[in-house]
């Protein structure tokens, strides 16, 4: 399957197929010249695929070198961009050489933000392997890396050259890691797909999911996501649809500690926050709040997280990239399959985060 994401200024495609990293090589061949590539991955994710990835860039005439991180959020950081520069240059790569991110979110953020920084700037290809980056975050152009004030608060829109998605490749994903992507594609139901929405209702659970619905649930995801990267690029209008339960999400993450609670989690618990505030008050409907923590725990998602503490989490948001002066954007959704932007003023987030 091919999704083409037809921007007028850099146009790519989104290949989704089965075994496809065994020959990920072809597909780079069909896309790049021959030329020096920095394969970057963690040590969680190249030890399963690094070696056949970089025989396979090898195979057609690339020459590669890797540079490996710490698996994890905590990672996600200038720290580890400085040393990511570093073995840019190690391998001696010039304006016409390129990035690979094999990995996760986590990679595919930090990997794309260093080749959109590196010699102002060079190209780069995803290759994701978490259900999370390849429904989501490699899909867009947003590259970013995380500050102790805020996740994703440094980051470029750059887009890249093409991105390689392997179904099979979740297989080797843990129960609470592919739940946790299960969470970003609940959302992209709950926003713009009643059919995806209603064939997550339909899966027996997690792993009838992944059996009999994975290329599904990542095709339609993808689909969604790519209509609005198209339609507002640089997160303006549309695209901040995709922001439903991240601005609650983000802060979550933060304040328990990056890493202690997953991406997708995080976006679970805020789109319940959300949803159940809103109902009370006549924003969203109340049943909704219900039928979203229901799918959640069906996909072993949590719905809460503690020690809550609100003042925290306000503090967190404060700094979301949705905000604009006194103000900040939510999304919300009256109904299944439509979001829509509120504008309110950053006070009015505290009662969003009241238990």
């Amino acid at each position: 399957m091919k999704l083409n994401v037809n921007l007028k200024t850099h146009p790519y495609d989104l290949i989704i197929e089965r075994a496809s990293l065994t020959t990920a090589g072809n597909w780079v061949a069909s896309l790049w010249n021959k030329q020096k590539i920095l394969l970057i991955s963690d040590d969680h994710v190249f030890p399963l695929y690094g070696q056949t990835v970089e025989q396979s860039l090898l195979d057609q005439g690339f020459e590669v070198a890797h540079f490996v991180f710490k698996a994890g959020e905590a990672s996600k950081n200038l720290n580890t961009a400085n040393e990511a520069w570093s073995a840019c240059a190690a391998a001696n790569l010039t304006r016409s050489d390129g990035v690979i991110a094999l990995g996760g979110g986590v990679v595919g953020d930090l990997a794309a933000f260093v080749a959109s920084t590196y010699m102002r700037g060079i190209h780069f290809l995803q290759i994701p392997t978490s259900l999370t980056a390849q429904v989501d975050s490699s899909i867009g152009g947003k590259t970013a890396i995380n500050s102790e004030v805020a996740k994703n608060m440094i980051g470029t829109f750059t887009q890249p050259d093409g991105v390689l998605i392997d179904p099979d490749v979740l297989t080797t994903l843990g129960t609470r890691e592919f739940c946790e992507g299960v969470g970003e594609v609940i959302k992209c139901g709950l926003i713009a797909d009643r059919e995806l929405w209603e064939l997550l209702k339909s899966a027996k659970n997690a792993q009838d999911l992944l059996e009999n619905h994975a290329e599904a649930i990542i095709y339609r995801s993808c689909e969604v996501k790519r209509k609005v990267v198209v339609e507002d690029e640089h997160d303006y209008g549309v695209r901040l649809h995709l922001n439903f339960g991240h601005t609650i999400g983000h802060a979550v993450e933060l304040t328990a500690g990056y890493g202690q609670v997953m991406h997708g989690e995080a976006v679970a618990i805020g789109m319940v926050q959300i949803s159940k505030v809103a109902g009370k008050k006549g924003l969203m409907p109340e049943h909704l709040f219900l039928e979203i923590a229901e799918m959640a725990r069906k996909f072993n998602l949590p719905t809460q997280y503690d020690p809550w503490d609100e003042a925290a989490l306000f503090q967190a948001l404060l700094h979301d990239k949705k905000g604009r002066g006194k103000n900040i954007k939510i999304i919300l959704v009256p109904e299944i399959g439509r979001a829509e932007i509120h504008a309110i003023e950053f006070s009015e987030m505290k009662a969003y985060l009241e238990k």
